[in-house]
């Protein structure tokens, strides 16, 4: 009798388990649930394992929360916090354009349409003189090789110019780690991807750490496209703003993720430099490892975020770059994100916290 009172424990067990697993299926996982394929999940999840974190799958964020269609756009553009991508063009999988097989570091895995209908609205792209072009290319000693590049930048300079066209409402950001040397290269090439008659101009950026235009104007005038290098000589050259006249920016690398600590790349001024207007926080490893970023864009991503937002004299960033953007334990560095524009619009940890307020 023990015998059998134990194999039916086992089997309720077994049962049990066997409910749970599927519990829900056809879009009905929430947040958090375990799953089976990215089927069950319901929209804006995905079905995703996290070795690190937990076993087995869970449905996990793949997309964002709309500031603008939750609240307004009648903010400066500096008091919204915007997701990016740790270069953003090198992506996994990416088919080589240059004939041989390409041998360097990839950091997000969905191509630039995707990520930006994901949701973000911050790339990170590294541009370079390559074949009598300009293109993109994860490399070093400021030059680009066939081993090194991706692809050239006008492709995808089409896709943003695309999806700017497509939705008039938004905002995109470029950030340029820039190595073109060509004279008015850079510009000549957003000029034939279409991407120009979006341009904000630089004569339109605060100085000195005032606020930046109201994003409703920005939209208004179709100026949606702000664009940063990282050479100093061109904003007066080519009209392109200077990252550093406008922004700080944190530690990248393995360097700028030692926990309760957020110092400056040695580029930007110190966090707490009030005269720059916008925040930059980087998290992302030396080296891109798409399984360990599950646990860097969950609660290590956030408890940065806090870190820097002292680091920063009491400011929150308003860009959060990350590899792998949709790789968490969870909400991950949407919902980081989502706490951002909590704090910048209400003073809450979530941004749906201020639509509640205004209800």
């Amino acid at each position: 009798m023990g015998g059998l009172r134990n194999l039916l424990s086992i089997t309720s067990a077994c049962f049990s388990v066997v409910a749970t697993a599927f519990a829900c299926s056809n879009g009905q996982c929430k947040l958090g649930d375990e799953c089976s394929s990215d089927g069950d999940c319901a929209a804006g999840l995905y079905c995703f394992s996290c070795s690190s974190e937990f076993e087995g799958s869970r449905c996990v964020r793949s997309s964002f929360t709309d500031q603008f269609k939750l609240l307004n756009n009648s903010l400066p553009f500096n008091k919204y916090a915007f997701l990016t991508t740790h270069n953003s063009f090198a992506i996994s999988g990416e088919p080589s354009r240059t004939g041989v097989p390409r041998i360097t570091f990839s950091n997000q895995e969905d191509n630039i349409t995707q990520q930006l209908n994901n949701g973000v609205r911050a790339l990170m792209l590294d541009t370079y003189d390559f074949e009598d072009d300009i293109w993109l290319c994860h490399s070093f000693q400021g030059k680009c090789f066939e081993i090194t590049a991706f692809e050239p930048a006008r492709d995808t300079f089409k896709e943003i110019e695309a999806f700017l066209s497509a939705n008039p409402s938004e905002v995109v950001t470029l950030i340029l780690e820039d190595y073109v040397e060509t004279p008015n290269g850079l510009t000549k090439v957003f000029s034939e991807s279409g991407l120009s008659k979006y341009w904000f101009p630089v004569s339109k950026m605060p100085q000195n750490g005032q606020d930046w235009p109201l994003v409703k104007d920005m939209v208004a005038s179709n100026e949606r496209l702000v664009v940063f290098t990282s050479k100093k000589d061109k904003q007066e050259r080519e009209g392109i703003a200077y990252q550093w006249n406008f922004m700080v920016e944190n530690q990248y690398g393995d360097d700028g993720m030692e926990p309760g600590s957020c110092s400056n790349r040695g580029e930007s001024a110190p966090l707490n430099d009030n005269t720059k207007s916008l925040v930059l926080v980087n998290y992302f490893g030396s080296v891109p490892i798409d399984q360990l970023s599950c646990e860097y864009n969950s609660k290590e991503l956030t408890d940065m975020l806090q870190t820097c937002h002292g680091a920063a004299g009491n400011r929150w960033a308003n860009f959060v770059a990350v590899d792998y953007y949709k790789r968490s334990d969870g909400g991950g560095a949407f919902q980081a994100v989502d706490t951002l524009n909590g704090e910048l619009l209400c003073g809450c940890n979530d941004v749906h916290g201020c639509a509640v307020r205004r209800s």
